[in-house]
């Protein structure tokens, strides 16, 4: 198995108004998700409406204990080798695309910087990143200290 190039952008929350949502229904393979925490999180993220049990179901999600709100789902996605959706400390979202074995690394890159763009764009992103088989990153720390291929911002942000 090759490695996956993953690409990411940051929604911040005030600018998420159903970003996650149209972020599920292009790219998660929602008859088939692969994660069974994934009905779960769209009702609590999504519908806002969580069941009884969803809060515990999506903390097994978390990376660590020193974790209090973020995590990240790992998906199948429609077109991709996966998709990712993280939820960050500061209640932002990262919303992620992997896509498959960087063979070509010029040929990868230009692709992740075409797709960067475009989720950008799509998502009202205020920044993006990529690299190879990169975590996706739980809060602004991580995502400003993370070591990338490729990052870029939105003209105006930070």
């Amino acid at each position: 198995m090759s490695p996956v190039f993953d690409v990411y952008v940051w929604v911040e929350p005030g600018d998420r108004d159903g970003s996650l949502s149209r972020f599920i229904d292009r790219y998660v393979d929602v008859e088939q998700p692969g994660d069974p925490r994934f009905p779960a999180f769209v009702r609590t993220f999504v519908s806002y409406d969580p069941a009884h049990g969803d809060a515990d179901a999506l903390a097994e999600l978390r990376r660590d204990d020193a974790a209090e709100r973020a995590f990240s789902l790992y998906l199948r996605a429609i077109g991709y080798y996966g998709a990712i959706v993280t939820v960050t400390e500061e209640g932002a979202f990262v919303l992620g695309l992997s896509l498959d074995g960087p063979l070509n690394v010029s040929e990868t890159t230009r692709e992740a910087a075409d797709l960067m763009a475009a989720l950008m764009a799509e998502f009202a992103a205020t920044g993006g990143i990529a690299g190879v088989e990169l975590a996706p990153p739980q809060s602004a720390a991580e995502w400003r200290d993370a070591y990338v291929l490729l990052r870029t911002v939105r003209a105006g942000t930070r």
